[in-house]
């Protein structure tokens, strides 16, 4: 039975009119160049399976309820939730260190090496630069590669001062699954998860994904039609705990729905202690840039959201041209998850789940970040300068009275982007806006500057801190 509690406040309206809502879909897709979409919602117990457009436009393949698509940094709370697993069994704490499981483990900040926890992973609290992207290879030793690795990476910020978000701190613990369990990542999270929740179209390589109808990249401009991408997936397999679980829509509800019922599948199953799926969304800092990833806290693997006072969870993901969105109203017992491959799709997301999650939940979403009509007049000086963290280098300067911003790919992700230069809007004092790269899918992007507790100025810059080095 549903731990969740049922929303009765008076405006809530229960049930779910599907023609309705396949209407909603249909249109904000065409008008949003999506070219594909599945959309699965849990609501009074059941679960409900929509699905518009196609796969692929050159080949016309339609989606259905059963493809899969790239569910990008939606793995990352598997990756949690089987540590939390391991935190249940009492092989792992919250507290451990990350070099009493992984001895040979370092990265370039010698204390850092010694004291980062999990639990600092799992929160996005470690301040290791998050995008350290490294192909070690399609064997089965790619994460113990990977974290090998690791011993020349930086900081973007000092552990436990500000959520910065942390790639590279979910293929570490990936690692971590696989030496206390013996497993590979892979293999731990079917047998784990995957199979006692019975999700049978949700897997981690390519050809697995291969018995099933698959949705491809597409990339553009976002007021063009997107074309297909030139690659299904860019990832290497060591990513995986950060970023590739394919999945079915339906099969991300049924995963979150386990988190609902305070850890229990569908059958009964215990897969998750109610302890530790409370720890997971229970908050550990807040979010400095409120619009990235839409969430004003993070918790022990789910981003945190404050709508109006009613709490909820969830998280988003991106690979390059595909972009999936997951909410869970844990008053309401509704879940919700959109599974796209490409176009504007967070102008989509927002618009069908402020409708939505409105109807169904009682709950309105923030609207999609943008710069104020009339432009605040601000003092650029104080923000202008070099900043860097791994994997990106950014330039914020002016030209002519006007904020300019020039983005610099760096290291293992150089290659997938030239450097973009672009002219940026004042939103207030501390907060410049960037219009919107196709690879991101949003109309506007934030750049939030700050301080650090040392004192060193900082842009926030899709929710990870860069300092200033110039």
């Amino acid at each position: 039975m549903s731990t969740a509690k049922i929303n009765t406040e008076e405006g809530v309206r229960r049930g779910f009119d599907r023609a309705r809502w396949q209407c909603r879909l249909d249109r904000l897709r065409d008008q949003y160049h999506v070219p594909g979409a599945a959309l699965a919602v849990l609501v009074d117990g059941e679960i409900h399976e929509l699905v518009s457009g196609v796969l692929h436009r050159s080949t016309g393949v339609q989606v259905t309820t059963d493809s899969v698509f790239q569910s990008g940094s939606i793995a990352k709370v598997y990756t949690a939730t089987l540590v939390m697993q391991l935190v249940d069994s009492g092989q792992l704490r919250l507290d451990t260190r990350v070099v009493d499981v992984l001895p040979d483990f370092s990265v370039a900040d010698d204390e850092v090496t010694r004291t980062v926890t999990v639990g600092q992973l799992l929160s996005h609290t470690s301040g290791i630069g998050g995008e350290f992207t490294h192909d070690t290879g399609r064997g089965d030793d790619c994460l113990a590669l990977y974290v090998e690795a690791c011993s020349g990476v930086g900081q973007d910020c000092p552990p436990g001062t500000i959520v910065s978000y942390c790639s590279t701190g979910y293929a570490i613990l990936g690692r971590i699954v696989e030496v206390v369990t013996g497993q590979t990542w892979d293999d731990a999270l079917r047998d784990r998860l995957l199979t006692p929740l019975g999700l049978e179209h949700s897997m981690t390589l390519p050809e697995e994904a291969l018995r099933f109808r698959v949705a491809m990249s597409h990339v553009g401009e976002l007021e063009d039609e997107p074309e297909p991408a030139p690659m299904w997936d860019i990832l290497p397999r060591s990513a995986g705990p950060y970023g590739r679980v394919l999945v079915t829509a339906a099969d991300v509800v049924r995963f979150a729905r386990m988190h609902l019922d305070g850890g229990l599948a569908a059958d009964g199953t215990r897969v998750l202690s109610e302890r530790s799926a409370a720890t997971m969304r229970r908050r550990v800092a807040d979010c400095r840039d409120p619009w990235s990833f839409m969430a004003d806290g993070w918790g022990h693997g789910w981003a945190l959201y404050d709508w109006d006072g009613v709490a909820g969870y969830g998280h988003d993901g991106a690979v390059v041209g595909q972009f999936s969105y997951l909410r869970v109203v844990p008053g309401s017992g509704v879940v919700a998850a959109l599974l796209t491959n490409g176009g504007s799709a967070t102008s989509f997301f927002v618009d069908l789940f402020q409708e939505l999650l409105g109807e169904l939940a009682g709950v309105r979403l923030p609207d999609v970040f943008a710069p104020p009509a009339q432009s605040p007049t601000v003092d650029l000086g104080a923000l202008t300068g070099t900043y860097e963290r791994e994997g990106v280098r950014i330039t914020v300067g002016e030209r002519d009275g006007v904020p300019r911003v020039r983005l610099e790919l760096t290291g293992g992700v150089a290659q997938y982007s030239p450097p973009i230069e672009s002219d940026l809007v004042a939103v207030d004092d501390a907060v410049l806006a960037m219009p919107g790269i196709g690879p991101v899918s949003a109309p506007w992007l934030p750049l939030v500057f700050g301080t650090l507790p040392d004192r060193t100025p900082y842009v926030y810059f899709g929710m990870r801190v860069a300092p200033k080095i110039a």
